[in-house]
Formats: structure tokens, C-alpha cells, sequence
């Protein structure tokens, strides 16, 4: 829809706020479609979605009848923008894509949007692996969940293993492994990389994890139970033990769970409580009649804001990227049900219910997480008291303007300049905001190993760079208020040049530096051009700087870690054209290692079973030719 805007050809003081919309109105019709109000500089205030536009729109003219919060954000709209859709629900999907994409000031946000992990029982492979899986379903295979976090999975693949021994390890590793790992050695997989399970049996038992994670195993018990019986009839007791172990253990599962409903076999469970312009949306997943574990989301919302709005809003983000289940079973009722259910059975496939239950045991799950959420936001509430008194304490002892809103604390981490990585977390108002670290992989070809200063000064160029590339402005919330160092004057000293060079002078940078015996609580704190200082051993404000410190060096070192255990199990047979798995375990065998094939002579290679005499030269040829 071409758009034309009032304001262009008036040359009188601009309209604002109630006289602008209806200067609007005459240039609408009754089209679904989505609307945006744009301040003075442009910025997006809200962005809001219409069956009518004209009857929405419409509503915003009016001068009475407003919360605050509306009436606020009419008063600061200088411009509005429109586009028109084909059908009601694509005004719905378009409305919640911008909102994700522009954070509009006086929209419900949803700011905690990570992907839930799923259990993969991979394909295409004689001894499939079971494991955890997070992201985008790519690799083949049978996908369970989601569940709610890492360590809802964690802790029934732990049960799953000692149940039904599926292996865990890659395809790799499998490939390659001439023992038996520990996990076969404490009963927790049944060892098919070396022959310990007929291909037959193993398929038996991953059917049998199938059945479980679709909530058939009851079947399952019996089979074991009967099992057991029997080997305990014919005197094969050690056979018994493990029989009865593996039926303990599914228990412990289906204990683990808590509620596993009897009339809700695919749900989630949504519930809401606002209280003091906060919220907490508390999602419970139910999946094939068991609970996978509960997540609690603080949405941003503001004075005065109705529930029904929090929760369409909500959901409209929360699925934008996940997969709906059949059922959403809700606390509240939303203005937009019809819609919001097309919406998501478009999504999946297959229609999606969205319900409100008042009675039985769907009201009763309600019930639960409502009281969850409640409790939830308590805590958070206390929680960001305490944050916020600590933040105004961080202000006072550093000199800050105010309480910052966004730290930024730095790290590296190596060994010997092995795999070297820089961490940054990141913290505020609410505490630690994770889904804001970054990682850095140290390229600096030209560095000396173990340069800390230079690690530093590459980590925090590339971020200034991105920054003045991301967020020029600095009107997206993505500039720290202040950045935390680990290290002395050297370090501050080094990055103050990145940060001359880049002109952002005006961010505060603190070092931290282990004081004396580099003991906890004698830290001194290092300002470019000040004298070094320290806080008092007893300050809540000194235990916060540590807490932030402490989180930046653990994120370093996992970062480090995983970055190291990934370059282990690299050899350089990898790269041997010819070389696939079956053949790199026969030369591993025969050698010992990757360094021994290297050296070895052309006779010796030969000699190793399943390689030919072709395949021997261009091993020979690879580790000796090329220098």
C-alpha cells in the first residue's frame, strides 16, 4: 500500500500524537495488515497488527479511554507507517517478525529466545547413538522433545543409558575403538563398537527407547520384568541383577518427571503472572503423557498492561521458531485465539488447539505452573533489588555517571597460545544476560604465543568494529556502560589505544588485577591516567566485581576447553585421500598412532591388513614427499 504522510505537505507545526492518527484515517481502508507509530526521530514506538486497519487505527484517535502506557506512547507518535495483508493470520506472523527484528519500546518482548534441546536416535548407521541435540534438525534421525533445558536431557539420557545401553559416542570414535570404552565397563552401553551386541539386539533395544520416549513403556517394563524372572528361574543371577538394575532405572526416569498427566499426552502448558509492571510466563512440556521439564521467561512489559495482550504476544514469539504441539493449554484467554490457532497449525502441519481450561486435571496443570510463575517472579523480583543496589554501588565506587545498564567483562584464555580464545560475558539489571556472550577465536597470526596484551587488543578490536557497524548510533541497547578487564595497567593500557583508535573514549574501563599472593579480595582495580585503588575485603560490591570476573574466566575456559577437545581427535590421517575410518583404525591399531604411520617405511605399511599396495604409496607419499 503506497504510503503518504500528512505531515509532508503541511507547512504549518507538524501534527503529533491524536491529530496525526486521524489525519491517517482517511487514507485507510477495512484491509488486515500491520501498523507501525515512529517518534520524532524515526524510532519504532510500537508495532501493532489490525483485521480492520481503519477500526484499529480508529481506536488510537479517540482522546479518552487509554492506559497510561497507551496514551503515553500516542502522545510521542510523530508518524505512522502500513502495510496491508492478504489474511488476518499473516498480519498476525508479519506483526511478530518486526517486533522481534525492531524491539519497539511499548511492545511485549520476549527476550530469552534460545532453542530447546531434543534427544536424537541418529539412522543410516548398523548401531544407531542416542544423544542430546539442539538447533536445527538437520542431522537424520528420530527427534524427542523438546525439553526444557540441558539438564532435563542430561539427566534422562543418563537414565536412558543404563537402561536400554545405547551408545553415545560419535560415529568416529565408534569407528575407530579397538576396547571397550568405561561406559561399557559401568554397564552403560552394551559395547557394539567391538561386538559385545549382535546388530540384531541393539536394534531390539533402540526400538525399545523408541517406545519409552513416545510414552508406550509399560510394555517395556513388563518384557524386563519377565525377563528377569526367567533368568532367575534358570539360576542366572548376575543376568537378573543387571535386568532388575535396568528396570530401577526406568522408574527412576518416570520418578524424575514429577507429573506425567493421564489425559494430556502433547501440550505445553502456558502460564502467566503479572504483578508491579513485571511478568513471568512459566511453559511446562508435555510430550508423549510425561513432563520434559518447565522453563520461566520474563518477558519486557510495562504499567498497566493487560494479560491477554502478554500472553498472544508471547506466544506469537515463543513459536515463531519452535514447533507447537497439538495442544496450548493457557492461564489466560487471548483477544486473538482464532488467529493465533491458524497461525500455529499452519506451522506444524496439523491443527493446534489453544485452551483454557476451568476445570479437571488440564486446570489443574494450569494451576501448577501459574503458582510456579508466581513464585518465579517473586524470586526474580528480590533478585533484582539486590542487582540493583549493587549496580548503584558499582557506580559509586568506580565514579560511573550511574547504575550501568550493560557490562561488559573480558577474558582469554590458552595454553602456551594453544587454541587461544577471548570471552566476553555479559551483565545488567536482571543479572547475568547469557544469551549475549561472545566468543572469540584468536587469529592474530603475527602474535607471540601467550601475548595476553595482544589477545586483548584483537578481541576488543573486532568488537568495537562491530559495534560501530551494528549499532553506529548507539540507540540499540548494544554499547556497554562499562567494560571490566582481567588484567593490570598493561592490559587497561592496551586497550585504551583500541578504544582511542576507534574514538569510544567515553566508555568507562576498569582492570582488575589479582592483588597480593593473587588472593581473593585483594584485588586492585586500574583506570587509565588514576592511581590503582582497592575496596574494602568486606564490600558487597568487591564480591560482585569477583562474581563478574569469576563468570568471564569460567566462560573462557570452556570456551578453551571445547575449543581444545575438538583439534584431539584430529590426526593428520584425516587428510590422507583413500584414508576413511574402517582404514584409519586398521593403521592406528597396527602403529600405535598417527606420529608412528608417519614415520613408518613403505614395506611396513604395506604389510598393515586392508591397505593396498596404491593406498601404502600415497600414505608414504603424503607424510614424506610434501616435506
Amino acid at each position: 500500500m503506497p504510503e503518504t504522510d500528512p505531515n509532508r505537505s503541511a507547512e504549518k507545526q507538524p501534527l503529533t500524537g491524536h491529530a496525526l492518527i486521524q489525519s491517517y484515517l482517511k487514507l485507510l481502508d477495512a484491509s488486515p495488515g500491520v501498523y507501525r507509530m515512529l517518534d520524532a526521530q524515526a524510532r519504532v514506538l510500537y508495532v501493532g497488527k489490525a483485521r480492520n486497519l481503519r477500526a484499529r487505527v480508529s481506536n488510537y484517535a479517540r482522546r479518552t479511554g487509554h492506559s497510561e502506557r497507551i496514551a503515553r506512547m500516542i502522545r510521542e507518535t510523530a508518524s505512522m507507517m502500513f502495510l496491508t495483508t492478504k489474511t488476518e493470520t499473516e498480519a498476525l506472523l508479519l506483526e511478530q517478525n518486526l517486533i522481534k527484528q525492531l524491539k519497539p519500546r511499548y511492545n511485549v518482548l520476549l527476550r530469552d529466545d534460545k532453542s530447546f534441546p531434543n534427544i536424537l536416535v541418529t539412522t543410516g548407521h548398523a548401531f544407531p547413538q542416542i544423544k542430546k541435540h539442539r538447533g536445527a534438525k538437520k542431522e537424520k534421525g528420530a527427534y524427542y522433545g523438546p525439553f526444557a533445558s540441558a539438564g532435563a536431557v542430561n539427566r534422562t539420557l543418563n537414565q536412558l543409558q543404563r537402561v536400554f545401553l545405547l551408545r553415545n559416542c560419535p560415529d568416529s570414535q565408534f569407528d575407530t575403538r579397538t576396547r571397550p570404552c568405561l561406559l561399557y565397563q559401568i554397564k552403560r552401553c552394551s559395547g557394539p563398537c567391538v561386538g559385545k551386541v549382535s546388530a540384531d539386539d541393539y536394534r531390539a533395544s533402540v526400538k525399545d527407547a523408541q517406545q519409552f520416549l513416545s510414552g508406550r513403556s509399560t510394555g517395556i517394563q513388563e518384557a524386563l520384568a519377565a525377563q528377569m524372572m526367567e533368568a532367575s528361574d534358570a539360576m542366572e543371577f548376575e543376568r537378573a541383577a543387571a535386568l532388575r538394575d535396568r528396570i530401577r532405572a526406568l522408574t527412576q526416569v518416570q520418578t524424575a518427571q514429577g507429573i506425567n498427566p493421564h489425559t494430556v499426552t502433547e501440550a505445553d502448558i502456558v502460564a502467566l503472572h503479572l504483578e508491579s509492571g513485571q511478568a513471568c510466563v512459566q511453559v511446562f512440556f508435555i510430550r508423549a503423557g510425561q513432563n520434559w521439564g518447565n522453563r520461566d521467561f520474563y518477558p519486557r512489559v510495562g504499567e498497566g498492561i493487560e494479560a491477554a495482550e502478554v500472553l498472544e504476544a508471547f506466544l506469537g514469539q515463543f513459536y515463531d521458531t519452535k514447533e507447537p504441539p497439538k495442544q496450548v493449554i493457557l492461564s489466560h484467554p487471548i483477544e486473538n485465539a482464532d488467529l493465533m490457532e491458524q497461525a500455529l497449525s499452519q506451522k506444524l502441519g496439523r491443527k493446534v488447539e489453544l485452551l483454557v481450561p476451568q476445570r479437571g486435571e488440564k486446570a489443574e496443570l494450569v494451576s501448577g505452573a501459574a503458582r510456579n510463575a508466581r513464585e518465579s517472579l517473586a524470586r526474580k523480583m528480590s533478585e533484582s533489588a539486590a542487582q540493583s543496589k549493587l549496580l548503584a554501588g558499582l557506580a559509586d565506587a568506580f565514579g560511573l555517571d550511574g547504575p550501568p545498564q550493560r557490562i561488559e567483562v573480558y577474558d582469554n584464555s590458552h595454553i602456551q597460545g594453544t587454541n587461544a580464545v577471548g570471552g566476553m560475558i555479559v551483565a545488567g539489571p536482571d543479572g547475568f544476560m547469557k544469551n549475549q556472550y561472545r566468543k572469540f577465536n584468536i587469529r592474530g597470526d603475527d602474535l607471540t604465543p601467550g601475548d595476553d596484551f595482544g589477545m586483548m587488543k584483537e578481541v576488543l578490536t573486532r568488537r568495537f568494529k562491530r559495534l560501530l557497524k551494528e549499532d553506529p548510533d548507539r540507540d540499540k541497547g548494544l554499547w556497554p556502560d562499562l567494560l571490566l578487564i582481567d588484567g593490570g595497567a598493561g592490559q587497561v593500557s592496551a586497550v585504551m589505544e583500541i578504544m582511542e583508535e576507534y574514538g569510544v573514549e567515553d566508555i568507562p574501563m576498569v582492570g582488575v588485577a589479582k592483588g597480593v599472593d593473587r588472593d581473593h579480595g585483594k584485588e586492585e582495580f586500574h583506570r587509565s591516567g588514576q592511581r590503582p585503588f582497592a575496596l574494602r575485603m568486606n564490600d558487597p560490591v568487591l564480591y560482585f566485581v569477583q562474581r563478574l570476573r569469576d563468570e568471564a574466566h569460567r566462560f573462557a575456559i570452556g570456551t578453551h576447553r571445547a575449543k581444545r577437545a575438538k583439534s584431539v581427535g584430529v590426526t593428520p590421517l584425516d587428510e590422507v585421500p583413500g584414508v576413511g575410518a574402517t582404514r584409519k583404525r586398521a593403521l592406528l591399531a597396527h602403529f600405535g598412532s598417527a606420529k608412528a604411520v608417519s614415520r613408518a617405511n613403505l614395506a611396513d605399511l604395506k604389510a598393515v591388513d586392508g591397505i593396498s599396495d596404491a593406498l601404502a604409496e600415497a600414505i608414504y607419499g603424503f607424510f614424506h614427499e610434501s616435506g
